[in-house]
């Protein structure tokens, strides 16, 4: 698995290590004895060990035959893999197109609550029209996805906006004044969304903040997210998608996020910005 730079996923990688380190050591078992055992070089138990190299499921197997601990092989590899899920580059997650990476996420949204997003570029894609779903997706497959199945990607994304319609959920969307001006698409599809923004800033459940772009303020922009209840929050980065669980991580996502919707505008002078930008384009 690749590093990245979340203390999340370094702290489930060391959890693992120490499973493996506390079960050699309940072997009885020294580090050259467990890598002689495997037909390893010692400095591969070591990185193992201390978490400086993932190891593979054949190393986890190898590691527990040697420690007569194989009834723990199955229960390892499981946190082997939820571990590598936690950052997944996009070549892996899109390398059958689009339409699975969309998928993917419809059971998450389907058991969340409560949802706050921050975009700094785009419009969220639970507020997206159909043609800006369209214009963004085909971005995307452009520039890094050798399959071209974008026209469903872009339908499984609008029929999972049904949640913002179904069961008692709430939704905080955070929206950074350059956002509302994406010319991505031409000007027919902003302005198209632009007057969806006005819409759905109408019922009841959403919150649409606007964070104006403004020389003085006192929290610059910083990656898009969304936290999901208090149990997860995602960030879409230039390399891959980063899935973030940990407890203290989830609060300063959560800090950050209040501290830009403290400055953000709402209701009426949201929609007067809004407003604004639609006049531009005409």
């Amino acid at each position: 698995m690749a590093a990245s730079s979340s203390s999340s996923v370094q702290a489930a990688r060391q959890v693992l290590a120490d499973r493996l380190r506390e079960m050699c050591r309940d072997a009885g078992l020294e580090g050259k004895q467990l890598a002689a055992a495997c037909g390893w070089h010692p400095s591969k138990v070591s990185r193992i060990s201390t978490a400086k190299t993932a190891p593979s499921a054949d190393d986890i197997r190898a590691w527990c035959r040697a420690c007569g601990r194989e009834d723990q092989t199955d229960d390892l590899i499981a946190s082997l893999r939820a571990v590598e899920g936690m950052w997944l580059h996009w070549h892996r997650m899109e390398r059958t197109g689009l339409r699975h990476a969309q998928e993917s996420v419809l059971p998450l949204y389907e058991r969340t609550r409560r949802f706050r997003a921050y975009s700094p570029n785009f419009v969220p894609g639970l507020i997206q029209t159909y043609d800006y779903t369209e214009a963004v997706l085909r971005a995307v497959q452009r520039r890094r996805v050798a399959v071209d199945d974008v026209a469903d990607a872009v339908a499984v994304r609008m029929e999972r906006q049904r949640v913002l319609y179904e069961g008692q959920r709430c939704f905080a969307f955070l929206l950074e004044e350059t956002a509302l001006r994406n010319s991505l698409g031409g000007a027919d599809v902003q302005r198209e969304q632009l007057e969806h923004l006005l819409a759905v800033g109408q019922l009841p459940n959403i919150s649409l903040g606007v964070v104006r772009d403004r020389p003085d303020r006192t929290r610059m922009p910083v990656e898009g997210f969304w936290i999901y209840d208090t149990a997860q929050v995602n960030v879409e980065l230039v390399s891959g998608y980063l899935t973030i669980t940990q407890p203290s991580e989830i609060a300063m996502y959560a800090d950050a996020f209040a501290d830009l919707a403290g400055l953000a505008v709402y209701g009426a002078r949201a929609r007067a910005l809004i407003t604004a930008t639609m006049d531009a384009l005409r």
